[in-house]
């Protein structure tokens, strides 16, 4: 089917967005039925408002170098389409006669796919949608992980074992440290605080998920003990936990907005988190909260991420020229003991606002770290172990005054 092929970005950009968005360009490219290929500037917003870039005019060192920029290129949206919309989408595609869609994002994301793809089908216009997963949370159904998880768990394992060995040397002044870590229901990125993690007494002790209700009293009583057990304490707090009521945590520190699409938008636990053990411990206590970081720090990237994002672009190419449409791709883990990946295809209406949490054999007992499980799984996203870190012996010399 000979015609133009259209990419979009859509949602929080991750560190490695760009490379997909280069792996459809580059692979469309190749083949002479897709007759051009155009970037939507700000997602569908831009295929509304017919703002469109003509990607194969771009030089291939521009390219090539925006396979380690992050961000998004093409400039990124969180909309929520109407349904007048639809029909003005097919409008501006037959005009231009785009006959090939693919749209890089998360679960709302394909959402929009999906009815674009039902809408074009219904209609009998000849158009094949094809969704690129990305989101740093990691959680879209049907694949084993999403690219640019890799990269924000690789950061967030770094800042995490950063700032705790900031606070093990400040210890005697402020000895609690909170990092608050995205998540909005899923506590794949909090978990991977862990992945850096050399010895029992490392940062962080204590690891709290959305998946699991956090008391009061079980969080204070999960800080005194890892207080008496290293003399210091350092948390990853994922920013969707709750209460045991299934309520927000600190609900009464969160901003009282919403997104495009009517999610509530999280924070405050860290604050409340903060507040609590303060008052009821006398801890003094830090808070860091990373926030963007997470899906930016280019330094951080994981190199299996980026070329799984670059991969999954590609992926995508090809099956559209294969007559798929309705379609994400996925990333399989092949079995073995060497991490390797392969890419699949799911149907759209199964991954469309659907979201994956964390399962129960990745949560220990306790409610307040990973498993040995999880670890397996994560680390080798992020582009193996990260380097360990030097120690002091620490030899006391003897006292002379008592």
């Amino acid at each position: 089917m000979k015609g133009k092929a259209v990419v979009g970005q859509s949602g929080g950009p991750t560190a490695v967005i760009n490379s997909s968005l280069v792996g459809v360009v580059q692979e469309a490219l190749r083949h002479s039925e897709i007759e051009a290929v155009y970037g939507a500037i700000n997602g569908i917003k831009g295929v509304l408002e017919e703002e469109f870039v003509d990607l194969g005019q771009e030089p291939a060192e521009v390219l090539e170098g925006l396979r380690r920029t992050p961000g998004a290129a093409l400039g990124s949206i969180r909309y929520k389409v109407k349904e007048g919309d639809y029909e003005r989408i097919l409008q501006v595609f037959k005009a231009h006669n785009i006959r090939y869609f693919f749209y890089i994002g998360g679960n709302d994301s394909m959402d929009t796919a999906m009815k674009l793809d039902s809408l074009a089908k219904e209609t009998g216009y000849e158009l094949r949608v094809i969704g690129i997963p990305k989101t740093i949370d990691n959680d879209l159904a049907y694949t084993d992980h999403c690219p640019g998880y890799g990269s924000a768990a690789r950061f967030v394992a770094m800042a995490v074992r950063d700032s705790g060995w900031d606070t093990r040397a400040m210890r005697v002044n402020s000895p609690v440290k909170i990092v608050e870590i995205m998540g909005r229901n899923a506590g794949w990125l909090a978990g991977a605080a862990a992945l850096a993690k050399e010895q029992e007494d490392d940062p962080p002790h204590l690891i709290y998920v959305p998946e699991r209700p956090l008391s009061k009293d079980k969080l204070l009583g999960d800080v005194e003990e890892a207080y008496r057990r290293y003399g210091y304490v350092v948390i990853a707090l994922s920013e969707g936990v709750v209460n045991e009521r299934g309520e927000p945590f600190g609900g009464e520190f969160a901003p009282k907005e919403v997104d495009a699409f009517g999610h509530v938008l999280k924070g405050g636990a860290s604050d409340a988190a903060a507040s609590i053990i303060k008052a009821e411990l006398g801890l003094s206590t830090r808070i860091d909260k990373p926030n963007y970081l997470y899906r930016s720090f280019s330094l951080a990237v994981s190199e299996v991420d980026r070329e799984e994002a670059y991969e999954v672009g590609k992926a995508a190419v090809i099956a559209a020229l294969a007559g798929e449409t309705g379609k994400m791709v996925t990333l399989i883990r092949e079995p073995g003991s060497v991490y390797r990946s392969t890419t699949g295809l799911v149907e759209l209406e199964k991954v469309a606002n659907v979201e994956r949490y964390l399962p129960d054999d990745f949560i220990n007992e306790e409610g307040n770290f990973v498993t040995e499980a999880f670890i397996e799984y994560a680390r080798p996203l992020i582009g193996g172990a990260l380097p360990p870190y030097a120690r002091l012996r620490g030899i006391r010399v003897p006292k002379k005054l008592l």
